[in-house]
């Protein structure tokens, strides 16, 4: 017996919506009925009652509307100028920097206020789902091994005394736009276990003098003293030059290489390749002389205090084995600074201007500072001194970051 028309206009939208709010087992006895009573094919059937109906909320049992809506536009602004973290540190961030959201952009209500300081990382999460950034490409490794002094610089193979800052690890980073023939601009950083505060300049073709040079001032900088100074086996490093500056001073500097072809041995300083250089320049090609200057000045200036003071970072507390499986414990998310101030790490002087310097910041005047400086160098006008960075194969750069194109090779280094 086939089912009349008038009985499919009447009960067929009700036997749909019973369907859908079905779960497993029932959505089959219904169709168990619907094939005896009528001889219907099951797929016919299921076809018949899904009839593309969906609930409204997208949920069997809606809830109530999610309360964190009311902050989504402040959790979204803080979150883009904070560079997309993830929610772990966006929990910290809004925290830290709510004040300065409200100083420029006007109060905001207790309401939201309170709910600021309960949200979870998950929920932030949830909360920026559909607007998340895709991660982009890999780069291409620009280290020659250093033949020179290697039996006077010795592999560091036991724990430096990490209870004080001052010990710091050393990388290099190539802007060659996935090709390593010529001349193009090499960024180098330098970061502090303890903490994770990091410093950073630009040098062309890293040439010994000149990684001399940007390691000099980067040493007037750091909020605390030089004691140890780890690098990996390439030539900018491993020379005469960078060697007596640390070693031949009353104070020696501990110096020491990781093993070759292990950058796992540098693992502090290799992840902040992503977040130090490649965010900020991209991995297009940086082939212009005079833009040494200005990118040196943006490192120091701009991107350290904004990084150092105001973006937290997770720091690994233990590591154990579980079977099978590494199980991971982590550190709270705090910055640079937060860790440096923590009792008993610096001096009461240190701790003072370190705080003064804090207080006369604000990240999001550094954000505009930075989007502006970044145009300058990357995107100057026309007749302007400096020439802008020349796109790796696949890839392009807007606002003094880098996008991966959909199907483009690795364009990196």
């Amino acid at each position: 017996m086939n089912m009349s028309k008038e009985l499919k206009k009447d009960w067929l939208p009700k036997l749909q919506v019973r369907y859908v709010r079905r779960n497993r087992e029932g959505k089959s006895r219904m169709l168990d009925e619907l094939c005896e009573d009528y001889e219907y094919e099951r797929k016919y059937a299921i076809k018949l009652l899904s009839g593309g109906l969906s609930l409204p909320s997208g949920r069997l049992h809606p809830g109530p509307e999610s309360r964190y809506e009311l902050i989504e536009p402040v959790v979204q602004q803080i979150w883009l100028k904070a560079e997309q973290p993830c929610g772990k540190r966006l929990v910290v961030i809004l925290r830290q920097w709510l004040p300065y959201y409200e100083r420029r952009y006007g109060q905001v209500s207790a309401r939201q206020r309170q709910l600021v300081r309960q949200i979870s990382a998950a929920t932030l999460d949830r909360l920026l789902a559909s607007a998340r950034a895709q991660a982009s490409g890999r780069g291409r490794c620009g280290t020659k091994p250093g033949s020179l002094l290697r039996s006077e610089i010795p592999i560091r193979t036991g724990t430096w005394d990490l209870s004080r800052p001052g010990y710091l690890e050393a990388d290099s980073v190539a802007h060659c736009g996935g090709s390593m023939a010529g001349d193009f601009i090499w960024s180098l950083t330098y970061t502090d276990i303890l903490s994770g505060w990091t410093e950073g300049g630009a040098v062309w073709n890293k040439g010994a003098a000149g990684v001399l040079a940007a390691t000099r001032a980067m040493e007037e900088r750091l909020p605390f003293g030089l004691l140890g100074f780890d690098s990996d086996n390439g030539g900018e490093f491993l020379n005469h030059h960078l060697w007596a500056y640390l070693r031949e001073r009353k104070a020696a500097v501990e110096f020491t290489r990781s093993r070759p072809y292990h950058s796992d041995d540098n693992a502090h300083v290799e992840q902040k390749n992503w977040t130090w250089a490649r965010q900020l320049l991209g991995y297009g090609r940086l082939e212009d002389p005079e833009l040494v200057v200005p990118i040196s000045a943006l490192y120091r200036e701009v991107w350290a205090p904004w990084q150092n003071f105001f973006l937290p970072c997770l720091k690994l507390e233990q590591k154990w084995r579980e079977g099978s499986h590494w199980r991971k414990r982590y550190e709270p998310p705090r910055t640079a600074y937060e860790r440096l101030c923590a009792p008993g790490i610096l001096a009461l002087k240190e701790r003072r201007q370190l705080r003064e310097r804090y207080a006369s910041l604000d990240p999001f005047d550094l954000k505009d500072e930075l989007e502006e400086k970044l145009k300058q160098i990357l995107h100057p006008k026309p007749g302007g001194s400096a020439c802008p960075q020349k796109p790796a194969v696949g890839c392009s750069t807007a606002g003094g970051r880098e996008q991966r194109l959909k199907g483009s090779p690795p364009c990196s280094f």
